[in-house]
């Protein structure tokens, strides 16, 4: 079950739509509950949709069809590289397989201490920072140089 402030937060953001259009915050409803659970079991989900009145299959559509929702759990940070063409054309297979050799796994795994979990992303929208990667969904590194990486892994101890 979502925490009483969870739930006060997707309330706020069904305010912001039509009494009738609740569904329209679903988006953010998920991204309130990942927040606050780490990742989005389908029990999660359930309460989700129990919340904005939609059958859980409706909410779980949203949350497969976008790649910031986790659907499996992940570790405590979740380094997402995008390995899209102009990414890839700067360094963005490299930074990705330098990352692999660092953590000792692939895209889509997580470390034995559960501390990192690896993603392939898509086009983040900085294509002239190259490459870049998405910190827990929130913080974009550019650049990502050998060197680079080794600082962010450094500071995520």
């Amino acid at each position: 079950m979502l925490s009483q402030e969870s739930l006060q937060r997707i309330e706020r953001e069904i305010a912001k739509y039509p009494a009738d259009q609740k569904q329209s915050a679903a988006m953010a409803a998920l991204r309130i509950a990942q927040e606050e659970k780490g990742w989005l079991a389908p029990e999660t989900i359930a309460d989700v949709a129990a919340v904005l009145d939609l059958a859980p299959m409706a909410v779980f559509e949203v949350a497969s069809f976008y790649n910031m929702y986790d659907l499996q759990p992940v570790g405590r940070y979740k380094l997402t590289v995008c390995t899209n063409l102009p990414c890839a054309l700067s360094g963005g297979v490299h930074a990705a397989d330098y990352l692999k050799q660092k953590l000792g796994i692939d895209f889509n795994e997580t470390t034995a201490d559960g501390k990192f979990t690896l993603k392939e992303g898509e086009c983040m929208g900085a294509c002239g920072d190259a490459p870049v990667l998405l910190v827990n969904n929130i913080r974009m590194k550019s650049f990502m140089t050998p060197d680079e990486i080794d600082r962010l892994l450094e500071e995520c101890k």
